[in-house]
């Protein structure tokens, strides 16, 4: 499965067709959920499609039900399950202090205090319980996963591409992450 083309940012993820009129139900990522529909330039992970919603109300928590420009049918509602919707970063306001988008995040350099390279982020993960950064080590394995707090995680400094990790008193036993 290919990512999203470069410099596009995940706001939200068409679901299943609701009724027939070609209403759809949307997850929206956005701190509102209703700001979904505010955005100019929506567009798909390749950057290609392009969508415009009319009108979005609200069906649950982060669950809207969705009018898209030029679907008018359960059919075209139906060919948009699991499209997920991506807008330009830089059509995005500046995030505010201890804020930041995951797209930010992806690809930055994971490090200790002492500047040891602990690997790459390649995910950032929401079991329900908080963020969660998820780190390809620099040697082949199996990715770490890492509380994204400020306890763990004291220091993100996306200019210089890097965030410091102090590891938890269980992980840090590892002689390698000292």
């Amino acid at each position: 499965m290919k990512g999203p083309a470069k410099g596009l940012v995940l706001l939200g993820r068409f679901g299943a067709p609701h009724g027939v009129r070609g209403e759809i139900r949307l997850q929206s990522f956005t701190g509102d959920p209703l700001a979904i529909a505010a955005y100019d330039g929506l567009t798909d992970k390749s950057g290609t499609r392009h969508f415009r919603l009319r009108a979005v109300r609200p069906q649950g928590k982060d669950m809207l039900v969705a009018q898209v420009e030029g679907v008018n049918d359960r059919a075209g509602a139906e060919a948009l399950n699991r499209v997920e919707l991506y807008v330009a970063r830089d059509k995005l306001p500046a995030p505010q202090e201890d804020e930041f988008y995951i797209a930010d995040l992806i690809g930055l350099r994971a490090e200790t205090a002492a500047g040891v390279e602990i690997g790459t982020i390649v995910a950032v993960r929401n079991f329900g319980a908080g963020d969660i950064l998820e780190i390809a080590p620099v040697e082949s394995g199996e990715t770490l996963l890492y509380p994204f707090t400020g306890a763990v995680v004291p220091v993100v400094d996306i200019a210089q591409g890097r965030v410091v990790i102090t590891p938890p008193a269980e992980v840090t036993a590892q002689p390698d992450l000292r």
